[in-house]
């Protein structure tokens, strides 16, 4: 028989969660929702301290927090990054952390292609070219000249998981030569998506776009900084979908103004919203769209139903559906 729980949600970005509100209520849990984006953590404790379950967006779930539960065994990470939860402090508790990291990869995917196309054939900085045309009475391409067909170029693919996989797959019928950097990448996985892994200095100094996919951890935190940039051809173009963290946006800025870098498409941002001195919001060869790669009617319902999923799962005693510290089972057996 499925245990009563109680459920504290600690942030959100839907409009409501009154569908969830109803699935709980079905089930006999308590379910109980907060906006505590930016609340401090004396203040998130006092919202979580008593839950069985946690569901947590974008607050910081730091050692700090963890240390103020009593009951809590579950965290479910709302999204398919966890950087902003304490897996090692979490697994030292015994309790198991769940994301899902399913939910969205097309929508990434295609977000990230959707810039690549974007910085490629130059679009959101062609209506300037329109406005100044229709004002003239003639067409002027100059300012948006050269332009490259994406047909023959190289894509670099960096972190070739879920979502840089279906990337590749996704343009294959490009014509386009791709390259991946991915240490992780089995040999096997390599050879079924016809690819071998490079080094990152190899792919960026070969490719006319790079797109990055893996995720935010100390390894890879700053991965694209003045260094790695400067490997990049002048010509070339850098898409980041996966977390603003990843690239050092002070050395992407000074690359950009100083042309050694053709341009950027990025959707991810390293505090969100960004503030007003954000080094790239007023660039004339960046693309900058709001961290919406994750969105789509199709994934908005899918991550509330694997959430909701994931609830049933634990309320039944039975295994956690995609946990990142399984680990932590063992631990509760002590």
């Amino acid at each position: 028989m499925a245990r009563k729980l109680k459920i504290v949600v600690t942030d959100y970005i839907e409009t409501d969660l009154d569908w969830e509100a109803r699935e709980m209520a079905q089930r006999g849990h308590e379910f109980r929702t907060h906006q505590l984006k930016q609340a401090p953590a004396a203040e998130v404790i006092a919202a979580t301290a008593e839950a069985d379950v946690v569901v947590v967006n974008m607050v910081k779930i730091s050692p700090e927090v963890i240390a103020g539960w009593k009951n809590v065994k579950l965290v479910i990470r709302h999204g398919a990054g966890y950087d902003n939860v304490d897996v090692p402090a979490l697994t030292a508790r015994g309790i198991i952390c769940e994301y899902i990291p399913d939910y969205c990869s097309h929508e990434v995917a295609e977000q990230a292609i959707a810039l690549m196309y974007a910085c490629a054939r130059k679009v959101v900085w062609s209506r300037k070219v329109l406005d100044d045309s229709v004002k003239r009475g003639e067409w002027d391409f100059a300012p948006i000249q050269p332009i490259f067909r994406l047909a023959g170029s190289t894509v670099g693919i960096v972190g070739c998981g879920r979502i840089g996989s279906l990337v590749l797959h996704k343009l294959s019928g490009l014509d386009a030569k791709f390259l991946v950097c991915d240490p992780y990448l089995p040999k096997a996985r390599q050879q079924e998506l016809g690819v071998k892994a490079i080094s990152l200095k190899e792919l960026c100094q070969a490719s006319d776009y790079v797109t990055l996919h893996p995720p935010l951890n100390d390894e890879t935190r700053g991965l694209m900084n003045a260094e790695s940039i400067s490997w990049m051809k002048p010509s070339a173009y850098l898409i980041n979908t996966s977390r603003g963290g990843v690239v050092d946006v002070e050395a992407l800025a000074t690359a950009l103004k100083k042309r050694t870098l053709a341009g950027a498409g990025i959707d991810v941002f390293t505090k969100e919203p960004p503030k007003t001195d954000y080094p790239l919001l007023n660039l004339d060869n960046v693309v900058l769209t709001p961290h919406l790669s994750w969105y789509s009617r199709d994934a908005e319902t899918s991550i509330r139903e694997k959430i909701v999923e994931d609830i049933d799962l634990f309320a039944a005693g039975k295994k956690p559906r995609i946990p990142i510290n399984p680990e932590a089972l063992e631990v509760n057996k002590r």
